[in-house]
């Protein structure tokens, strides 16, 4: 059977001398992986569009196997963020964490109208650590672990949580405070961000101007709490923190 999706590039492998194995997020089937023939091979017509983050249609031939790339017309290829290879250190985070969070052929139109955007943002020049938050945040609901971001996750108070709690999963009211003695405190504008960023339209984000503060507030929380509940260890997450210890930021 031959189908016509439009897709994205989040995964390379090599295979044999010539070929790859590139795995598309594409709109209509969500994650599939096909064979790109002669992609390794510069001149090959397959060469460019078997690159990671390259976006356009694709179309595959496709039996009870491995799919076989017949056609690529690649729409954008997102310059900005290859040529640099601190942003490209972000894109390769981003794509890898949805490659690992996803099942294989179950469609998702919103996470890659999400996913197409993020790199979209982050080629247009966004602030990247913010992207990445929100990607972060968004991406807890795709892997079925999204903590309590509307209420006090202990006694459900609406009020303006103080903490953000690993253990119990969600955000602690003072009053609850002491039920996590390991919470993450919260500065108030730290925790309005991490429930807009989990609920934020990505296609209406403006430029978000964010204190380095607030920037570390945030990381510190959402990366325990994958640490906490997602079980992954990504090479792409290690090379961006090398990254940005060596001052790329």
């Amino acid at each position: 059977m031959i189908h016509k999706v439009e897709g994205i590039v989040i995964r390379t492998t090599d295979y044999g001398e010539s070929n790859k194995i590139v795995t598309l997020f594409t709109r209509e089937l969500g994650k599939i992986g096909v064979m790109s023939r002669g992609a390794k091979k510069p001149k090959n017509r397959f060469s460019a569009a078997s690159q990671l983050f390259m976006y356009g249609t694709f179309v595959f031939q496709r039996g009870s196997g491995l799919g076989q790339l017949n056609q690529a017309d690649i729409t954008n290829s997102f310059r900005e963020v290859r040529n640099d290879l601190f942003l490209a250190s972000y894109g390769s985070y981003i794509v890898e964490l949805t490659d690992k969070l996803t099942e294989e052929s179950q469609r998702n139109p919103f996470l890659f109208e999400l996913l197409y955007q993020t790199l979209h943002y982050l080629d247009e020049g966004i602030d990247p650590e913010v992207l990445l938050r929100i990607y972060e945040l968004k991406m807890l609901a795709v892997a079925g672990i999204k903590p309590e971001l509307d209420q006090c996750v202990s006694c459900g108070s609406q009020e303006l949580p103080i903490a953000f709690s690993i253990r119990h999963a969600g955000f602690l009211c003072r009053s609850c405070l002491y039920k996590d003695e390991r919470a993450f405190k919260l500065s108030s504008h730290a925790a309005r961000l991490l429930r807009l960023f989990y609920y934020i339209d990505l296609t209406r984000l403006g430029q978000i101007s964010l204190k380095k503060e607030t920037k570390q507030e945030l990381e510190k929380v959402i990366s325990a709490y994958y640490d906490e509940y997602s079980g992954l260890r990504l090479k792409s997450k290690r090379f961006l923190e090398q990254m940005q210890r060596m001052g790329f930021d």
